[in-house]
């Protein structure tokens, strides 16, 4: 059975308990998981049209709370780009990769409430999945977030509070009401089981490639889930001989908000001690995290993949949202970001993920 592992020091803790972090060291947990067996392509013929179909390599199966999220579409761009459309998911959004773990976790662990934080889509998929789940849900997000991401929540019939401040200061909410008993914090950022459902979306790259993946995954770093994520996928198909070389991760930062991209450049294991002012305005709202918790694994998978970090400018953010729509794909703001990094790349084949729907932002202005 799984349990949950501090990568800082090592403590243990099953996966039954509430415990949503290290108690010494206060860090994210990580998910001691050995994949069931190896998964072949040519059994993939026929399975649930989900990510669930992925059933050998998951930490959870036989899901109560599905919505047939994943298997979105892969599309050319270019002669060498390609966009993976998880906007097509149940809630608009990537999250539902991560959100649907946690909450069947959660529905077989049967707290008493969950609460989540998030800039908007996590929120939307975890209420969304939480009601799925009928489980009871609060959803903790920062002032200034999109008026349609809130009103997704509350439809969902999750509560919602609206914390004043940047993302962070919502983040300290939601962590000072999961240390209330019988709480269960959905987190996509501390729970290890959100980016095993995030690394599906490499899973589904490598099933519609036919077992291979691009030269690079180019992927928008906030927290750092689906990075993880990719990072996890790439790892155990690896080590399992099913692709013969790892792809070069390379994430895009807003340039406004680029504590990753700075640390990267500076040859940094981590964030400075310093704490963080409030975040500065960005289009890019979904990836505006100052002191992301797994900053230093996000830093060494980048590297381990021979990737980089890319930042672009709140100018470039707009160009590639116009563009994109030109092209019969409106996709939000925070989603452009890989495009606007790399859609001009012409000597390696890559894709990027069109992670929300630009109905939840509107256009740039």
């Amino acid at each position: 059975m799984p349990s949950y592992v501090c990568p800082k020091d090592g403590t243990r803790a099953d996966t039954t308990a509430l415990t949503w972090c290290c108690p010494l060291c206060r860090g994210p947990w990580d998910l001691a998981f050995e994949p069931a067996g190896t998964l072949a392509l040519d059994s993939l013929a026929g399975r649930v049209n989900s990510l669930w179909r992925y059933e050998e390599v998951l930490p959870l199966s036989a899901p109560v709370t599905s919505l047939g999220e994943g298997r979105t579409p892969l599309v050319p761009l270019t002669g060498t780009v390609s966009a993976k459309l998880d906007f097509l998911m149940p809630t608009l959004s990537f999250k539902d990769r991560g959100a649907v773990m946690l909450a069947e976790l959660a529905r077989r662990l049967a707290p008493e409430r969950v609460v989540a934080d998030s800039s908007g889509n996590a929120g939307t998929a975890v209420a969304a999945y939480c009601a799925r789940a009928s489980l009871p849900c609060t959803v903790y997000v920062p002032e200034g977030t999109s008026a349609k991401k809130t009103e997704q929540i509350r439809a969902h019939g999750a509560r919602l509070e609206i914390v004043p401040g940047d993302r962070e200061a919502a983040a300290a909410a939601a962590r000072a009401a999961a240390d209330m008993p019988g709480t269960f914090y959905a987190s996509h950022v501390f729970n290890p089981y959100f980016l095993h459902g995030t690394k599906t979306y490499v899973y589904e790259l490598w099933e519609d490639l036919g077992g291979r993946l691009p030269d690079a995954i180019a992927v928008p770093v906030g927290n750092g889930t689906l990075l993880l994520g990719a990072a996890l996928a790439t790892a155990e198909l690896h080590a399992r001989g099913l692709i013969d070389r790892r792809p070069a991760l390379i994430a895009v930062q807003a340039e406004a908000v680029s504590p990753l991209a700075a640390a990267f450049r500076a040859g940094a294991d981590g964030l400075p001690d310093a704490p963080a002012g409030p975040a500065a305005a960005t289009l890019a709202e979904g990836i505006a995290i100052t002191r992301p918790p797994r900053a230093g694994a996000v830093l060494a998978a980048v590297r381990e993949s021979g990737g980089t970090f890319l930042t672009v400018t709140e100018d470039q953010i707009r160009a590639a949202q116009l563009d994109l729509a030109a092209r019969g794909l409106y996709v939000e703001t925070t989603g452009v970001a890989c495009w606007a990094a790399v859609g001009g790349w012409t000597d390696r084949s890559v894709v990027v993920p069109l992670c929300g729907a630009g109905l939840k932002t509107g256009p740039a202005t």
